[in-house]
């Protein structure tokens, strides 16, 4: 039997509709209840909800300890501890394992430390944390740990600097001719040249970023892919680590920019003075747009892509029937499918982007236009 499209997507189209009624709903209560008022299966279903939550934000979230997997109590994991550099009157560096306690607590030179949420605060020694409309009031050290974040970074940027010195160094010895892993990132270093750096920028100018836009483009690339990774790194869905990149992008644009890019912005040629005047500020905002759209644009993505498909695999664990549960797990291949394309994606755009601004920074005027 054969399907067309039409039939294949209505089919897809009334499994999602009719999904609800394959699985045993609770009726919900809008008023708060007790935890004693539940019933058993009600009591389950909201204890299997918040470690469903605990298992999402310990995917998306930084964290002090590199975990890769827990038993099915959620009472042992299996990781390691990474080390914990904060400042509070001095540098104190320990071990994230002085942690691992039922209160998160440590007691480090004189002064108790809590953990809370991922974030280091000061207490006394009943590790109490006072919270205000759901934020903390205790007193926040300044922390400088080596997260599970960081430590990516740093694996993807001594692997870069190992993968592409190698690259170089098999060019020099076999006349321009690329071997090993080299021969497959050979053709995708050619491409970040002809097919970005050169069209947006020129041929007389695109040569001093190359090396900006290679290593962004595959810094972002290596850590996206690593963000697949079922050992919950997700650096480019951090906003401070996308933030970093679009400065590095902005200051990069603002200090290689010539005179003419300048001179568009606070005189803007071939219009009226009173719409120079107005049209400053306006100009000025656009400069920090670009690095902010930059920004937001990495970090969207990957989060909520991240969130799409922890989500989707949790409805299996969720939903009380073969069919729900199955159908959850092909949509959540799917999606992880996907994922690798828009991991390539994105470091694609972020470059490309990035040549477009510097492009415009460099970009000569021309007397042939202005006349």
């Amino acid at each position: 039997m054969v399907f067309s499209k039409k039939s294949l997507h209505l089919i897809i189209v009334a499994l999602v509709a009719f999904l609800p009624l394959l699985v045993n709903a609770n009726e919900t209560n809008t008023f708060p209840v007790k935890t004693e008022q539940l019933s058993v299966e009600d009591k389950e279903q909201a204890e299997k909800q918040e470690k469903i939550d605990e298992v999402i934000n310990h995917h998306v979230l930084d964290g002090h300890s590199f975990i890769f997997f827990s038993s099915a109590d959620e009472k042992e994991h299996y990781g390691f501890s990474l080390p914990v550099i904060i400042w509070d009157n001095g540098f104190h560096v320990f071990s994230s394992s002085n942690f691992n306690n039922e209160k998160s607590l440590t007691f480090v030179d004189g002064n108790y430390y809590k953990l809370h949420h991922e974030q280091i605060y000061k207490t006394d020694f009943s590790g109490k944390i006072t919270e205000v409309d759901e934020s903390p009031t205790n007193e926040k050290v300044l922390d400088l740990s080596i997260t599970k974040g960081v430590l990516s970074m740093l694996i993807v940027a001594i692997l870069m600097f190992t993968l592409f010195t190698s690259l170089a160094q098999s060019f020099n010895k076999n006349g321009g001719i690329a071997k090993g892993a080299g021969r497959f990132f050979e053709p995708i270093v050619l491409y970040v040249r002809d097919e970005i750096a050169i069209p947006n920028i020129g041929e007389k100018h695109y040569k001093k970023y190359m090396s900006h836009l290679l290593t962004i483009f595959f810094f972002v690339w290596f850590l996206n892919i690593f963000g697949l990774m079922p050992f919950g790194i997700n650096v480019t869905g951090n906003i401070a680590i996308t933030a970093g990149l679009a400065l590095v992008t902005y200051l990069i644009t603002t200090f290689t920019a010539n005179k003419n890019y300048w001179g568009h912005i606070f005189w803007m040629p071939g219009v009226p003075v009173p719409m120079k005047i107005i049209l400053i500020p306006i100009e000025l905002l656009g400069t920090i747009i670009k690095p902010f759209s930059l920004m937001i644009r990495l970090y969207a993505n990957i989060f909520a892509g991240h969130i799409v498909l922890m989500s989707l695999v949790a409805l299996m664990f969720i939903f009380k029937s073969w069919l729900g549960s199955s159908l959850s797990f092909m949509l959540s291949f799917a999606i992880s499918i996907i994922e690798i394309l828009v991991a390539l994606l994105q470091a694609y755009i972020f470059t490309m982007l990035s040549a477009l601004y510097f492009g415009s920074a460099v970009e000569e005027h021309h007397h042939e236009e202005a006349h």
